[in-house]
C-alpha cells in the first residue's frame, strides 16, 4: 500500500513539474474629474468626481496540450457600498474570463468559454481594456496557425434562463437589449504577416433579437454583416496602417443597413530616438437613409475609446445611426526618459453627413497623456479639452449659451500588476 501511495504521489508531482502554473493580480484605481466627458455639460450642472478601482485575480495552467485561464474581477466605485453592508450592493463581482484552449493537432486548437477577443488595432473587435469592466464574449473558436498565417473561426450563441423550461428552445427571448448586444455571432478572421507588410480579413455576422409590439416576446432575429480588411506596412522608422470595412444587412429594429463603411489611414514616423509622430484620418459613414433604413456604420465590439478622442464623444455607447464622423488627427509621443513618456494628440471632428441646420463642423479635441513606470507599478495621468463648435452643440442637443465655458476631463490612474507565481 505504501509503495502504491509513493507511486501515485510521484506521478502527481511529475505531472505538476511538467505543467506551468501562474497566479497574477491587478489593482487599478482611477480618479476622474468629468466636466464634459462623453457629452457637453451645462453650466448649471455639477461636474462628476470619483474614484473607481478594478481588481483582478488571474489563474493560469498550461501543459503541452491544454491552456486554461480564469480571471476573477470586481469593479468598485469608492463609497458606493455603505459600511457594514452584508452584501455587494453594486453586484459587480464576476468571472471576467474562463476559457480553455485545447490543442487538436500540430497547428490546430480550439478555444472556448468566456474570453476577450481582440484583433489588429482593435477597431472592430477589441478587449476594451480602458473600461474598468472590460469586454468579453462567451464564444468558441477554432484556430489554425502555421508560420506567418493564422485563421480563426468564431461562434457564439447567447441565451437567457428566465423561463420554466430553461434554455431548451432557440426561440427563447434574449433579453439583453441595446449597445449592439447580440443573440448570435459567427465570424471568420484570417491574417498573413510578412517582414514589412501584413494584412488581415474579417467577415462578421451578428444576429440581434427582435421583439413583438409588447417589447417582451421574441420575434425572430435581424442579421448584420460586417466585413473588411486591416493593412500595415513598416519599414525602418516609417509606418502606415489602414482600415476598410463595410456593413450591410439589418440592425435591431429591422433597420436596413445600406452602403455603411469605415475607412482610415494612419502614418507614423520615428523622429530620432525620443519622438514619434503620427498623422491620420478616419471617415465613418452617417445616416443618409429614409425611414426604416440607414447608411450609418457602427464599429460594434472594438476598443472605441482608443479612437476619435479620449473624451468618448463618438461610438462609445453613443452616436449610433447619426451623422457619421470625419476625424483628422495629429500626434506626437515624447520619450522623456527611460521610464517616462508624454502623448500629445489633437483631433478635428466633422460630420460625414450634415446636421439639420446644414452644419458639419463639430469641433476639436486636445488629449494629453503622461506615463511613468516605477518599480512594481505604473502611474498614468491625462487631460483632455473639447473645443466645441456650433455643430457639436446641435448634435448633443445643448444650447451654447447654456453650456459650461470649459468642457474638459482630468484623470489619474495607478496600475499594479503583481506576479505571485
Amino acid at each position: 500500500m505504501n509503495k502504491s501511495i509513493i507511486i501515485i504521489l510521484g506521478l502527481f508531482f511529475t505531472s505538476c513539474m511538467s505543467a506551468q502554473f501562474s497566479l497574477e493580480g491587478e489593482l487599478r484605481p482611477r480618479t476622474e474629474f468629468r466636466n464634459g466627458f462623453g457629452s457637453l455639460i451645462a453650466k448649471d450642472a455639477e461636474p462628476g468626481f470619483g474614484v473607481s478601482t478594478r481588481a483582478r485575480l488571474k489563474f493560469g495552467y498550461k501543459t503541452d496540450g491544454l491552456n486554461l485561464f480564469i480571471s476573477l474581477q470586481d469593479v468598485m466605485v469608492w463609497g458606493e457600498n455603505r459600511q457594514i453592508l452584508p452584501d455587494d450592493d453594486n453586484n459587480s463581482f464576476a468571472i471576467f474570463q474562463a476559457w480553455a484552449d485545447l490543442k487538436l493537432g500540430e497547428n490546430v486548437s480550439t478555444k472556448f468559454g468566456r474570453q476577450s477577443i481582440a484583433y489588429d488595432d482593435q477597431r472592430i473587435m477589441g478587449g476594451l481594456d480602458w473600461a474598468q469592466q472590460g469586454r468579453n464574449h462567451d464564444a468558441a473558436l477554432l484556430k489554425y496557425k502555421k508560420g506567418s498565417f493564422m485563421f480563426d473561426l468564431g461562434l457564439a450563441f447567447n441565451q437567457d434562463y428566465d423561463n420554466p423550461s430553461g434554455f431548451i428552445s432557440t426561440g427563447n427571448v434574449y433579453n439583453t437589449k441595446g449597445y449592439f448586444s447580440y443573440k448570435s455571432m459567427q465570424y471568420l478572421y484570417l491574417k498573413k504577416s510578412g517582414k514589412s507588410i501584413s494584412g488581415s480579413f474579417l467577415a462578421l455576422n451578428n444576429g440581434f433579437q427582435e421583439f413583438d409590439e409588447d417589447g417582451e416576446t421574441g420575434d425572430g432575429v435581424s442579421n448584420l454583416q460586417t466585413f473588411g480588411t486591416h493593412l500595415e506596412y513598416k519599414k525602418g522608422k516609417f509606418g502606415l496602417a489602414g482600415n476598410l470595412y463595410f456593413q450591410t444587412g439589418k440592425r435591431q429594429g429591422e433597420v436596413d443597413v445600406k452602403g455603411a463603411y469605415l475607412a482610415s489611414l494612419d502614418l507614423s514616423l520615428k523622429a530620432g530616438n525620443k519622438v514619434s509622430l503620427g498623422l491620420g484620418v478616419e471617415v465613418i459613414s452617417g445616416n443618409d437613409g429614409g425611414a426604416g433604413e440607414t447608411g450609418a456604420f457602427f464599429p460594434l465590439y472594438g476598443t472605441n475609446h482608443k479612437f476619435n478622442g479620449f473624451m468618448d464623444y463618438f461610438y462609445v455607447g453613443n452616436h449610433a445611426n447619426s451623422i457619421g464622423l470625419v476625424d483628422v488627427h495629429v500626434s506626437a509621443n515624447f520619450k522623456l526618459g527611460e521610464k517616462s513618456s508624454l502623448l500629445v494628440k489633437a483631433l478635428n471632428f466633422s460630420g460625414e453627413q450634415k446636421l439639420p441646420s446644414g452644419e458639419k463642423n463639430l469641433g476639436t479635441e486636445l488629449d494629453l497623456v503622461f506615463s511613468h513606470s516605477f518599480k512594481g507599478y505604473t502611474l498614468k495621468a491625462g487631460y483632455s479639452q473639447m473645443f466645441a463648435s456650433d455643430g457639436m452643440y446641435e448634435l448633443k442637443g445643448l444650447d451654447e449659451s447654456l453650456a459650461a465655458n470649459g468642457q474638459n476631463w482630468v484623470w489619474l490612474m495607478l496600475v499594479i500588476k503583481p506576479k505571485f507565481l
